[in-house]
């Protein structure tokens, strides 16, 4: 069954409210955003471990056919469903929208992984209201999982509620990253006191760490370099499963942020872990 089909109808709280006006935007956002994740990975799977085209983008990331067509249909759909809406996407740019809405969309986060045929790459769709995240899917095709959330309405794996962890201090956390080598200069120095702090390290997943973190499975996840399209998705889902996720300096995410990301389940671990990434 599809996961759109397993999605109810949120229970709409007042933070929302306030952001869609009435629950019946709500709900057809909601709906819409969660049937074309279905249909984008109708695009995407027939490429997965077959014979592909792989290009060299000018930053030297690979992207193939598969992404390119599974963000073309994106931007089709929602273009068509809310023409009113702007669309940022990592292959195609932004078109400017009319409305306070802008869908940012990474039709295969870890394209990396996808074309080593690992089945941890995943589609992200964030939807803002003006700067701020208030929508967000990890959908993870190979795997037929899906975290989803909306602001005020807490965070659900394939249907169901998650949340986050406790965990009191820093040494005691597990912490997820997709490699060493995206920290250079300053930033290199940063990971390594981290790293030499926490319990344990793990490496690779892309937005996959991420999910496993609002599912209370880690405690923090940080990262640099990365675009809008890479985290914009996940800061509802990581907040609305109890969690933390700011820029090294603690600010909120937003389409301006610098690509530095730290997520967190706990408060506790992200301020002793922002002690060290601020300096």
């Amino acid at each position: 069954m599809p996961i759109a089909a397993g999605i109810k109808t949120l229970g709409i709280r007042g933070s929302f409210m306030g952001v869609f006006k009435n629950s019946e935007l709500l709900h057809a956002y909601t709906k819409f955003s969660n049937e074309i994740s279905d249909k984008s990975r109708n695009i995407i799977m027939p490429y997965f471990r077959n014979e592909l085209k792989i290009e060299n983008k000018k930053d030297s990331s690979p992207v193939t056919q598969a992404d390119k067509k599974a963000e073309l249909f994106l931007r089709n759909e929602i273009k068509q469903k809310f023409p009113q809406d702007g669309v940022y996407g990592e292959e195609y740019g932004y078109d400017e929208g009319s409305s306070d809405f802008t869908w940012v969309i990474d039709p295969i986060d870890g394209t990396k992984s996808f074309i080593s045929g690992m089945p941890l790459f995943g589609t992200l769709i964030a939807l803002l209201h003006k700067d701020t995240p208030v929508l967000g899917i990890i959908d993870i095709p190979a795997l037929d999982e899906r975290w989803f959330a909306a602001q005020g309405e807490g965070t659900l794996f394939n249907g169901n509620p998650v949340k986050t962890r406790a965990c009191s201090s820093l040494s005691d956390a597990g912490c997820l990253t997709t490699t060493p080598f995206n920290f250079t200069g300053h930033d290199s120095e940063k990971y390594e006191k981290v790293a030499g702090t926490v319990s344990w390290m793990r490496f690779g997943g892309d937005c996959y760490m991420y999910g496993l973190l609002a599912s209370g499975f880690a405690d923090l996840v940080f990262e640099a370099t990365l675009q809008p399209y890479d985290y914009l998705a996940l800061a509802p889902i990581i907040q609305e499963a109890g969690g933390s996720i700011t820029d090294w300096q603690g600010k909120p995410l937003s389409l301006n942020s610098s690509g530095h990301v730290i997520a967190s389940g706990d408060k506790c671990v992200h301020e002793e872990a922002l002690t060290i990434l601020r300096t």
